[in-house]
C-alpha cells in the first residue's frame, strides 16, 4: 500500500535535504526562475524571494504557508501577505552578520585597509589608531543580529546603546535609549540591524546625519532603504561621518558609476554579511524544524506580522 504524503512542499532550496529529514511529505524542487510545470499544486512553499521571479506564479498554486529562506520579507509582492501564513528564518544568520559588523568596526578603528603598505612608510612604527575598547556602539534594532553583536561588543569593552520598536529591556549590559536622536549624539559606530518597513524607510536622512556625533561610522547590514544615500554622501563630504560600511544598498546592486562605489570613505560589499560555512544548510534546517511543527500541529516560529512587515 502506497503511503499518502502528509503534505506537499514546493522547495526552491534544499529539496533533497528536506525530503531526507521529513520523509512523510512530498517535496517537489522548483526552479528559482524559468517556467513552473503546469498543474503543479502544493500547500507549502519554501522560497528565496530575492532570487525568484517565479514567486507570484508559485504562490498561486494553492500555497497557504510560505516560508522565506532569510529574514527580510521586503522582496515579497504585497499579495504574498494575504490570508496565508508567512514565516521567515529569523535569527538564522545573526552570528555571521554580527561578526561582519564587528569586523567593519575593527577596520575603522585600526584604519584598515588604508594601513596596509604598498611602499615603505615615512612614519614607520607609529600610527594614530583607535580602539573599540571604550567606544560606543549604537544599535538600530535589537533582534537576533543586534543581540549577537551587542554580546560581542560588550566583550570588547564597548558601551552598547540601542533603540528598538518595543519598550522591552535589552540584554544584560545594553542600554535601551528613549529615542534615536539621543543615541546618535554619543555613538561612535552606528549599526543598522532593523527590518525594512514603512517606519524604517530613510530612517537615516539628512536631519538624522546632522544629529550624529562628529566622526560617526555607519554600518548597514539591514537593508539599503534605511539610508538616504544622497544625504549620506553629503554627510561624508561635509565631514559629519568618518566612514560608511554598506553591505546593503538601494538599489542593489548599485549601477556602474554610482558615487558610493568610488567614494574614499565608503566601503561597499555585495550583501554577503550573512555568508558563512553551512549558511544555506541553516536556512533549510530552520524550515525543516517549522515543517515538523506544522505536521505536529505546533505553533510555527518566525511568523511574520503583516502589519509590521517582519
Amino acid at each position: 500500500m502506497v503511503a499518502v504524503p502528509l503534505a506537499t512542499v514546493l522547495a526552491q532550496l534544499g529539496a533533497e535535504r528536506i525530503a531526507r529529514a521529513v520523509p512523510d511529505v512530498e517535496v517537489v524542487e522548483v526552479p528559482m526562475s524559468g517556467p513552473v510545470p503546469e498543474g503543479l499544486r502544493a500547500e507549502i512553499l519554501f522560497a528565496v524571494p530575492v532570487w525568484s521571479p517565479t514567486l507570484e506564479d508559485l504562490l498561486g498554486r494553492g500555497v497557504t504557508w510560505l516560508q522565506v529562506a532569510g529574514t527580510g520579507i521586503d522582496a515579497l509582492p504585497p499579495e504574498a501577505l494575504g490570508d496565508r501564513v508567512v514565516t521567515c528564518a529569523r535569527g538564522a544568520s545573526a552570528v555571521p552578520i554580527a561578526e561582519f559588523a564587528l569586523a567593519a568596526m575593527l577596520c575603522r578603528a585600526k584604519q584598515l585597509p588604508e594601513s596596509w603598505l604598498s611602499a615603505p612608510s615615512d612614519r614607520h612604527g607609529y600610527a594614530e589608531l583607535a580602539s573599540l575598547d571604550g567606544q560606543t556602539l549604537g544599535l538600530v534594532g535589537l533582534g537576533g543580529i543586534g543581540s549577537a553583536l551587542a554580546e560581542r561588543a560588550l566583550a570588547m569593552g564597548m558601551r552598547v546603546l540601542a533603540v528598538r520598536r518595543t519598550t522591552a529591556p535589552g540584554p544584560a549590559g545594553v542600554e535601551v535609549c528613549g529615542s534615536l536622536d539621543e543615541m546618535l549624539a554619543v555613538t561612535d559606530h552606528l549599526v543598522l540591524a532593523a527590518p525594512a518597513t514603512a517606519r524604517t524607510r530613510r530612517l537615516m536622512d539628512a536631519e538624522a546625519f546632522k544629529r550624529c556625533k562628529a566622526g560617526l561610522h555607519l554600518v548597514n547590514v539591514a537593508r539599503g532603504s534605511l539610508v538616504d544615500h544622497d544625504a549620506l554622501l553629503f554627510a561624508l563630504d561635509a565631514g559629519l561621518l568618518s566612514r560608511a560600511t554598506l553591505d546593503v544598498t538601494d538599489p542593489e546592486p548599485l549601477p556602474v558609476g554610482h558615487p558610493l562605489l568610488t567614494h574614499p570613505r565608503v566601503l561597499v560589499s555585495a550583501h554577503i554579511s550573512w555568508s558563512s560555512p553551512g549558511a544555506l544548510d541553516r536556512l533549510v534546517d530552520e524550515f525543516v524544524e517549522n515543517l515538523r511543527r506544522h505536521l505536529a500541529g505546533e505553533p510555527l516560529v518566525g511568523v511574520v506580522d503583516p502589519e509590521e512587515g517582519y
